[in-house]
């Protein structure tokens, strides 16, 4: 087994939003990172979000106002960051006088305590008072206010239950929640971190004040030990799995696992925003519109056993939703409208909480060093605060390297977001005009998935023949080796389902003629393979 002495200051163990991100900031900050995750970037519940960056109107209920806060401010530093990749969106939350709260929340207690005839029912006053703290409490610049729709002639009225005539419509983001981990990481490569997929941590032990850490390469088995003066478990589901079984250390600190399951149908409705639904259950659904012919419908919240259990939607969480949504539609939709589905792990902190749903979205930081090098637990997290995360993270690593430089990553765009947050429209006229062979679609899409960098993905490209082999639904040669060189793509799945989701209009054929592809490309280092 190979042995590499020089250490790094860091080694983050893990390539989902929370490890891409603390490396991006570290190195920025002059620390020598190495980063180690054991499939591909994102491959698990970093790219099986709600693709939302949004302040958790519902956690209001459970007076979780600091993470609130934090997601709130955090909306508009990261739309001027990735204004390609994440944009404004108004979601419409239809109101009814039998919505109800769930029964655990300490608002749903306190009012049950205080109006008892309400049985749980939610006032409309209270809705708009909640609405009125959303819309103040982080500071909003960029994003207009909440109005109220009369859904008996708005639009947006269209495809709901008539029963449903009055609704509350507020302001949140959209975000390409995969995209976001994948210039996460390239950023961090930029300024000098190590960037290492399909690199699995066999164990790690803390040996005269260093971690010695044990990887292994998925694809040839090869072994290497590396050394770190600190590791940094940003494991997601496999946090509680690092602690006890790869690092070893003695901790109290437990993960609780809540699997969230989308399903994704054909469009539903004809306008752009989002709707938030209330169950008769208390919980709540978005109803999403998704690369342009889809809508995406979601979450549900459900125990999840093993870390190693790969997440399903199960056939109940399906009908589930397909209930829930069937309550507020004018035409009711069925399985076989269903044309996808997926679903991810949350790692939450363990606080105790009676349900899955009442656990606390909230992330938690724990440094250990009690085994002589100090390693950094991370539990819990949200895609919007990830950024924040990565700056508290960084103050319980900076007493640990003196002289380190302070927070840097509010004012920096990520690759290719170098441009105005309204313009992506003027930004597509460009690209399509420099490359008249790009259909709109295309041009878009380009756009949304590279921003600025799009003109590099196309590069000196004259007609679409100079693309290369066609794969369909506008992807090329040329692209797909583009991702290979800078965006560490192995295979057609890290292609169409993380750094695109064209999966959902590739056939299963086209799919496989691009991963033959792909893997003849790949040298087994994830280099290109020679010509």
């Amino acid at each position: 087994m190979r042995v590499e002495d020089d250490p790094v200051d860091l080694f983050v163990i893990g390539g989902g939003i929370n490890g891409c991100g603390i490396a991006r900031d570290a190195a920025g900050r002059g620390l020598k990172v190495a980063l180690a995750e054991m499939s591909d970037l994102a491959s698990a519940t970093s790219s099986a979000s709600t693709k939302l960056f949004h302040g958790g109107l519902r956690y209001l209920e459970y007076f979780e106002i600091n993470l609130v806060r934090h997601a709130l401010a955090e909306r508009e530093i990261l739309l001027r960051a990735m204004p390609h990749i994440s944009w404004p969106m108004r979601f419409v939350l239809p109101y009814h006088a039998d919505m109800r709260f769930e029964g655990d929340t300490p608002t749903s207690r306190i009012l049950n305590t205080l109006m008892p005839w309400m049985k749980g029912r939610r006032p409309a006053w209270l809705i708009r008072l909640g609405l009125a703290l959303y819309d103040n409490l982080g500071g909003r610049k960029i994003l207009p206010p909440t109005r109220t729709l009369d859904l008996r002639s708005a639009p947006e009225g269209a495809p709901l239950d008539p029963k449903f005539e009055k609704a509350y419509e507020y302001s949140d983001c959209w975000v390409e929640d995969s995209r976001l981990v994948v210039l996460n990481a390239r950023d961090a490569a930029a300024r000098g971190a190590e960037i290492m997929v399909r690199t699995k941590l066999v164990s790690a032990s803390s040996v005269d004040d260093l971690w010695e850490v044990v990887l292994e390469d998925a694809e040839t088995g090869d072994r290497v030990t590396r050394r770190a003066r600190m590791l940094i478990n940003a494991g997601g589901p496999w946090v509680g799995d690092i602690i006890h079984g790869k690092v070893r250390i003695n901790s109290s600190e437990g993960v609780r696992l809540v699997r969230g399951s989308h399903i994704v149908t054909r469009r539903l409705y004809e306008h752009d925003k989002c709707y938030f639904f209330q169950g008769t259950d208390g919980r709540i659904i978005f109803a999403i519109p998704y690369e342009t012919d889809f809508t995406l419908i979601g979450t549900t919240d459900a125990e999840h056993d093993k870390p190693d259990e790969k997440p399903v939607c199960t056939p109940e969480e399906q009908a589930y939703l397909i209930r829930f949504i069937n309550q507020y539609l004018k035409q009711d939709i069925g399985p076989q409208d269903v044309v996808w589905t997926y679903s991810g792990v949350r790692p939450l902190y363990d606080d105790g909480a009676s349900s899955a749903t009442a656990a606390t979205r909230d992330y938690t930081l724990k440094v250990d060093s009690t085994g002589g090098a100090p390693i950094l637990n991370i539990f819990g997290g949200k895609i919007t605060t990830y950024r924040k995360l990565a700056e508290d993270a960084m103050e319980k690593i900076v007493p640990y390297f003196p002289g380190t430089s302070g927070h840097w990553t509010a004012e920096v765009p990520l690759p290719g977001g170098d441009f105005p947050v309204d313009g992506f429209d003027a930004l597509v006229s460009e690209v399509q005009l420099e490359h008249g062979f790009l259909t709109p679609f295309w041009a878009r899409r380009l756009v949304r998935a590279y921003g600025t960098e799009a003109r590099d993905v196309l590069g000196d490209a004259k007609d679409k023949s100079d693309m290369g082999e066609d794969f369909g639904a506008s992807l090329h040669a040329r692209e797909v080796l583009w991702l290979i060189e800078n965006e560490y793509a192995r295979c057609a799945e890290d292609i169409v389902w993380r750094r695109n989701k064209l999966g959902l209009r590739l056939s299963a054929e086209q799919i496989a003629r691009l991963d033959d592809y792909v893997r003849k490309q790949v040298a087994p280092n994830g280099a290109r393979a020679a010509e």
